[in-house]
């Protein structure tokens, strides 16, 4: 059985009463495995075509499924490709709930790794913005790493303190994501980190610190926006407590009603000191993923709606970058026949960066990737970026080439592998996915997988 704290199991029997002997029971159980499709570079007849594992559905959103562990697709040619994200199963029901729309301006405030920004990207298909960010810096770069690997084009990351955000995006967010850090109560079965770490007193500090961020998440809602609360503990005091003490904080907020979709169930109310019908009836509106009831590891999810009518004129947008000189790029895009992509360019050093044209100004922010990278301006040439490939569908492209799974493997270990193509940079796919670039030279791919990403 899973070693749990004393005081942990002594607090769940107490909340849950006969609950709780099938709860700690769901500790021996083997835990579920979950991946997620990415619609942005994988549509629903292709994934059907080549997955090739055995999967079945997720209950709480539309593209995640449970996969066996010996699949091991983490090692497939395809998770490379960006074509679905390793999540757990319960970990996705946050950002489906959020039901992002295309053309909407979403942020993820607590966002590493990115399995919740990545699925929001996933909704808004290159549409809209997505704002990203993450407080520590090399959270952030991994942020920043999955973000590419996904192929979003519409997305910033940043490494900045809620604090911060609060005064540049005031009234800016259509819907938000706080998936808050929490005492990790629901990852008990597969971190044993989680479970060493555990004390009441963390508990404490860590809904302090969600009380903190909810407070500046409020300020960055607009009027008519959403915004999903989310953790993966099961103590009152991270959950419903933490709702409680904003709803009283403002009125202006309420709980939605979602009803009680299925592998969920309902909040806990009774397990805080909410007092009148209005509270207690907002809380019972909150969504619980218990282990001995779903498959599943533990997870809390709250809808909130900010009351009243949205008065935001929509005028945002970054300024044109003086500095940009893109005749290189223009060639680069005449030459492989590319799309017109939407947004405003910015140079960081030589680096040449599309900002998603919703997007506030860079200037005062600690930004870690600002949009989509399309290359490094070099002299009187453009070298392209492994992100631009990976945004890149193959019919977006004049040259591809088109390798096997076997072939695909060679490439991701810096291989050179044969094309038949026109010399010169090609985008290299596997079934129908970009995995990166190269150059062609008389029936050979040079490879320009990037080294750091080689396996």
């Amino acid at each position: 059985m899973t070693e749990l704290p004393r005081e942990f199991m002594d607090k769940m029997e107490g909340l849950l009463g006969e609950e709780a002997d099938a709860f700690f029971a769901s500790y021996d159980k083997p835990r579920k495995y979950g991946l997620r499709r990415n619609a942005c570079k994988c549509d629903e007849a292709l994934w059907r075509e080549v997955i090739p594992f055995a999967l079945s559905k997720v209950p709480w959103t539309e593209d995640g499924y449970y996969y066996q562990p010996e699949a091991q697709p983490g090692r497939h040619v395809y998770h490379e490709a960006g074509m679905y994200y390793i999540q757990e199963p319960s970990a996705m029901s946050a950002a489906y709930l959020l039901n992002v729309q295309p053309g909407e301006r979403v942020g993820d405030l607590c966002a590493a790794p990115g399995g919740k920004s990545t699925q929001i990207a996933s909704r808004l298909l290159g549409t809209g913005l997505l704002v990203a960010n993450e407080l520590y810096p090399a959270r952030a770069r991994i942020l920043s790493q999955n973000i590419e690997r996904m192929g979003i084009r519409n997305a910033v990351v940043l490494n900045e303190k809620t604090e911060h955000m609060a005064e540049l995006f005031p009234e800016f967010f259509d819907k938000l994501m706080v998936d808050a850090p929490c005492s990790g109560e629901g990852m008990f079965r597969k971190d044993e980190q989680a479970r060493t770490e555990w004390s009441r007193e963390q508990v404490e500090v860590c809904a302090d610190r969600q009380m903190m961020i909810l407070e500046h998440a409020a300020v960055m809602l607009r009027t008519g926006g959403e915004m999903i609360y989310s953790t993966c503990t099961f103590s009152p005091e991270e959950n419903e407590g933490v709702i409680l003490r904003f709803l009283q904080r403002h009125p202006e907020f309420e709980v939605m009603d979602l009803g009680v979709p299925k592998g969920f169930s309902p909040g806990r109310p009774e397990w805080t000191d909410a007092q009148g019908e209005n509270l207690r009836t907002q809380l019972a509106r909150t969504l619980r993923i218990f282990p001995h009831l779903s498959e599943g590891e533990g997870h809390f999810v709250a809808k909130l709606t900010k009351k009243g009518e949205n008065h935001f004129d929509g005028a945002i947008g970054i300024l044109p970058d003086k500095r940009c000189c893109v005749s290189e790029w223009e060639r680069f895009m005449d030459e492989l026949q590319l799309p017109a992509f939407k947004g405003v360019y910015h140079m960081f050093g030589d680096i040449l960066y599309l900002v998603p044209e919703n997007m506030i100004e860079l200037k005062g922010i600690r930004v870690e990737r600002a949009g989509l990278e399309l290359g490094t301006m070099k002299k009187n040439r453009f070298e392209p970026a492994h992100a631009l490939a990976m945004t890149l569908k193959p019919e977006e492209c004049a040259r591809v080439v088109s390798l096997s799974v076997e072939q695909a493997g060679h490439y991701l270990h810096g291989e050179t592998v044969p094309g038949d193509a026109e010399n010169g940079w090609v985008l290299v796919t596997v079934d129908g996915l970009s995995i990166g670039w190269g150059k062609c030279v008389n029936g050979v791919i040079k490879n320009h997988y990037p080294k750091g990403l080689r396996r």
